[in-house]
Parts: structure tokens; C-alpha cells; sequence
């Protein structure tokens, strides 16, 4: 599996011909620079929101992605999906954010999006069974503080912790609270299941 950090929460992700795209950033988004274009076969949308669901920029030629955006169970290409409703709120208004969870070729992972609360409540925490690879918001000042992203972040017992939506400040703080301020950032991340073994809550930074 190779994971590829974009900016904002927009990953691309590899697995053989298979390729994911999470929180695609819209070219209506104030970050739309950011913004690449590829072809994807699945893509997710955790909140309809411009910064998270710029389907558009992961269509290309005919590689239109099956699109995802909200709540329940989805099986794709043989890739088996729940997604997971939570609420948030961004500038003031309220919205429905999806965490998904999904397993590809014997990798878990959970993607938590635009997550607000530090606490996941039992209903939702049930359905979340603890993932290999989790990616966790630390830096949006509407979200999750570098702290509460931790604390959420460990409480799941992922094996590799991912954070995104992050700057400078935000990562030194999330890396300090982590106690793995050496952490060095890394273009893209690639792994097979046979090397999470071992692995426990261990921080990988992704440049984007």
C-alpha cells in the first residue's frame, strides 16, 4: 500500500491497481491550489463541504471513481466499507461528518475526517474496531487540537497514527504531546501488512 498526502485531508492511496482518493479538495475551496488531479476508482467525502468533496478532481478520462459521502455499509471492488455519522460544525453551521472504516488486502483503516469531539460515543466507538492505519485531523482550528487529537487518536489503538490538516505549530504540538518529537516527514508512506506487526501507535508524518 502506498499513501500519498496532498494537503488539507485529501490522501491518495495505492494498493496494486486500486487507487483511493479521501477528502478530495474542490476547486470551489479556498485551498484549491492544493489540489491534484487523478484518476481514482473509489473516492470518499467524510463532509459536504468545498475543502472535502472535489470529486471532480479525482475523475479522469474514463476513470470515474465510485463516489462515497455519507453513512452505511459499501462493498467495491472488493473493498467492504462502513461509514460511520458524527456530527461537526465549520463556520458556524452544523454538518453530518462520515468516519469511515475499510480493510484492503488485510490493512484496517479508519479515516475520521472533520471530526470535533475528543470523545467518540460507545455507539460509535463499537463500530470502529481498532485500525491498523488512522488518519486524524490536529490542526484545524475548528477541530481537534493538537492535544485532543492525541488523546482521541490513541484511544482507537491504531497501530500508525497519520494526522492531517495540519501546519508547522500544530505538528511540533502534536509530535510533543506524542513524545515523538523526532518524527521526520516523509513523502509517502509505503507498507505491507506483514510490517505493521509489532507497530503500536507510532506517528507517521506525510509532507504533502
Amino acid at each position: 500500500m502506498i499513501i500519498t498526502y496532498l494537503g488539507k485531508q485529501f490522501f491518495k492511496i495505492g494498493q496494486g491497481s486500486l487507487t483511493i482518493a479521501f477528502n478530495p479538495i474542490s476547486k470551489d475551496s479556498k485551498f484549491a491550489s492544493l489540489a491534484s488531479k487523478f484518476g481514482s476508482d473509489i473516492a470518499f467525502s467524510t463532509i459536504n463541504h468545498p475543502d472535502y468533496n472535489g470529486f471532480d478532481n479525482v475523475s479522469h478520462g474514463d476513470n470515474i471513481p465510485f463516489e462515497i459521502n455519507g453513512p452505511g455499509d459499501y462493498e467495491i471492488k472488493d473493498v467492504f466499507i462502513k461509514g460511520i455519522m458524527t456530527e461537526t460544525t465549520l463556520s458556524g453551521k452544523k454538518y453530518i461528518n462520515t468516519i469511515y472504516s475499510l480493510s484492503i488486502e488485510n490493512i484496517s483503516l479508519c479515516f475520521l475526517g472533520a471530526i470535533k469531539e475528543e470523545k467518540l460515543s460507545s455507539a460509535v466507538r463499537s463500530q470502529i474496531e481498532s485500525p491498523d492505519i488512522l488518519f486524524v485531523p490536529i490542526g484545524n482550528n475548528e477541530l481537534l487540537g493538537p492535544s485532543e487529537a492525541y488523546k482521541l487518536a490513541v484511544t482507537l489503538e491504531p497501530k500508525i497514527i497519520i494526522p492531517m490538516d495540519y501546519d508547522e505549530k500544530t505538528l511540533k504540538s502534536f509530535l510533543k504531546e506524542a513524545g515523538q518529537e523526532k518524527v521526520i516527514p516523509v513523502e509517502k508512506l509505503t507498507i505491507k501488512a506483514k510490517e505493521l506487526i509489532g507497530r503500536e501507535g507510532e506517528i507517521v508524518v506525510l509532507s504533502s
